[in-house]
């Protein structure tokens, strides 16, 4: 179990991105971790991982996070943690080297799946394949808490969708995936619970399967959970054009 207690970021100069947030993950969870651009939800994942320096503690199955547990923790960011120069395969021997449970046969079987090319520099392919090996590597590289910060950054409608079929295929039953995404509709019905973060502070977090029993949805449970106004857009409208 993840544990994640009163965590805070001060950055210098007066933001607080994330204001004392406290979530308890256990393993087997599909999470999708949901807030407007700027809310914290990447600062939120460097904590947990220890990339930051931060307020608060992280613990994992009760003990901090430290060199000799960090490798049941894996990322798959649009920032990039792939070394530029160097080929998938290369990634693939780099990754063998470092973590004693990489997954082969799931990087074979994901690779050839998306048909990616193992032998060109990945600073060559597209933003697309970029973030795609990024997602490949978080999931293979033998962690049972996987993070994925807005993994979809260039996929196209069908390749996302070809990801979720094949995620959900593949996940074993203590494999944690922990999805940061603003894609709220199409993964409503991948995940099992849902936390949001709103101006650094845990807005809400909520059991999907509970909500569409009581016949909600998620887009509706977040808008009345951020206070969204439908009109807001007319009624600026309204007054842009009337200033004319």
């Amino acid at each position: 179990m993840l544990e994640i207690k009163n965590v805070s970021k001060h950055y210098v100069g007066g933001t607080d991105a994330v204001k004392n947030v406290s979530l308890t993950i256990k393993q087997g969870e599909i999470i999708g971790l949901f807030g407007e651009n700027g809310a914290g939800k990447t600062t939120l994942i460097k904590c947990i991982l220890g990339l930051i320096k931060h307020d608060g503690e992280v613990f994992l199955d009760g003990q901090p996070i430290t060199r000799k547990n960090i490798e049941r923790l894996s990322l798959g960011t649009c920032e990039h943690s792939f070394f530029p120069t160097l080929t998938a395969a290369e990634h693939k021997e780099f990754y063998e080297s470092h973590f004693p449970g990489f997954r082969k046969d799931r990087f074979k079987g994901l690779t050839e799946f998306f048909d990616f090319p193992l032998k060109r520099p990945i600073k060559q392919l597209s933003a697309g394949q970029q973030n795609q090996l990024e997602v490949i590597l978080a999931l293979c590289q033998g962690a049972d808490y996987i993070f994925l910060d807005e993994p979809f950054v260039g996929y196209d409608i069908f390749n996302r969708e070809d990801f979720y079929k094949v995620l959900l295929g593949i996940l074993e039953p203590t494999e944690t995936i922990v999805l940061a995404t603003h894609l709220i509709e199409e993964t409503e019905g991948f995940i099992d619970r849902a936390v949001m973060i709103h101006k650094g502070e845990l807005a809400a977090d909520v059991s999907v399967p509970m909500l569409e029993e009581r016949g909600d949805t998620l887009v509706d449970f977040i808008k009345r959970t951020y206070g969204y106004q439908s009109d807001r857009v007319g009624k600026s409208l309204e007054e842009i054009m009337g200033k004319k």
